[in-house]
């Protein structure tokens, strides 16, 4: 692992604070599972200290009920309760050693906990005078700061899918997250709209959980027959039913990518030992660890694993902390690095400059991210 294994210098919490961050999108992201006409975020700032020297460092904390336990609500009591757990504390030397730290103390919070840790170690990288990814994946996360993601096309009526489809590959989009999962036939029909609205577009389907394994081989059979070039599955069967992800992963060419059913390590282990699934989404609102998702990639891609790195419609500050470990894993297989091309405004700059779909992640100190407006 390329991760620092201690600071040389020693670091204080000064304080801890969180605001609500709901930016509306551009039309409803519609899911299997949910809708969302606005972001359900918070805005997590640290300020370190180290000596003489002071920064501070900002984290998103996304949520996306009922993919997440936590609501937006939530997250800013419970930051409000760590502040007053850990304003005044040192943190620990080592790295890893500060994942553990804060998962002691907010247990059951992951999304609270990684925008906290997120902020910390944007703090942290600043004080180093590195770029994040640095921090995390020492030369190879220095020399990885080139990214291409997908876009994802949501849930609506088969001819509007086709149409966004349509806009995004005139921008240079190459690969569509489409997202499926209600219904198998109107499923087929929006694929369809796609594929002749976009011929030649790669898909990356995702399910999120909507369907049995008979429904989403059912789909793939349709997709086969209409000549629909599918890039990956994603999460096509409910998390607990890996019985019925292997089933699919087994009968299809294309790999399947687990998403809610790995939510952190032990999930992790977990699909090395049964191998129901191809890849792995790394999301780090869901594994509520920066540091721990950047440990999961490792660990998935020396089993074999394929890896995704996706979010939960963040802003451009969630989508750039993800980036950065993505870098610093030497890029991944499938990124989704998208929602806040999706968003109505956008509160921050910096972070990533994009052409399209092609990301140059920011070679400043830590996220590289600034709040809009900010000196």
């Amino acid at each position: 692992m390329a991760l620092a294994d201690r600071l040389d210098f020693e670091v204080t919490i000064e304080s801890l604070g969180a605001r609500a961050l709901s930016v509306p999108l551009i039309e409803p992201f519609v899911i299997a599972t949910g809708r969302v006409d606005a972001t359900r975020a918070a805005e997590v700032e640290a300020r370190i200290v180290a000596g003489a020297r002071r920064a501070f460092g900002l984290g998103e904390a996304a949520c996306l009920p009922p993919v997440t336990r936590e609501d937006q609500p939530d997250v800013l009591r419970e930051v409000a309760l760590a502040a007053e757990k850990l304003a005044g504390a040192p943190l620990p030397a080592d790295l890893p050693a500060l994942q553990a730290k804060l998962r002691d103390a907010l247990p059951h919070s992951p999304v609270a906990r990684v925008a906290i840790e997120t902020a910390l170690l944007d703090a942290i990288a600043k004080l180093a005078h590195v770029p994040l990814r640095t921090l995390l994946g020492g030369d190879l996360g220095s020399r990885t700061d080139r990214l291409e993601t997908d876009v994802t096309v949501a849930i609506a009526d088969p001819a509007r899918m086709g149409e966004l489809a349509r806009q995004w590959t005139a921008r240079g989009f190459t690969a569509l997250k489409v997202k499926v999962g209600k219904d198998v036939d109107t499923d087929a029909r929006a694929l369809e709209a796609i594929a002749a609205a976009a011929p030649g577009a790669r898909l990356r389907i995702d399910a999120n959980e909507g369907y049995t394994a008979r429904e989403a081989l059912a789909l793939a059979a349709a997709s086969a027959r209409m000549g629909i070039l599918v890039e990956c599955w994603e999460q096509p069967c409910a998390a607990l039913d890996l019985d019925g992800m292997r089933q699919v992963a087994d009968a299809l060419d294309a790999p399947v990518i687990a998403d809610e059913s790995v939510k952190g390590e032990e999930d992790l282990r977990e699909l090395l030992h049964l191998r129901y699934a191809d890849g792995v989404n790394l999301k780090l609102a869901k594994v509520g660890s920066l540091l721990g998702a950047y440990r999961m990639g490792v660990d998935a891609r020396a089993g074999g694993l394929a890896l995704m790195m996706g979010g939960m419609v963040e802003t451009r500050l969630g989508m750039t902390a993800a980036a950065h470990v993505a870098c610093a894993l030497g890029g991944v297989e499938f990124v989704d690095l998208d929602t806040a091309l999706l968003l109505a405004e956008d509160p921050y700059e910096g972070g990533y400059s994009a052409d399209g779909p092609r990301y140059a992640v920011s070679a400043d100190p830590g996220l590289g991210v600034r709040r809009r407006g900010a000196l």
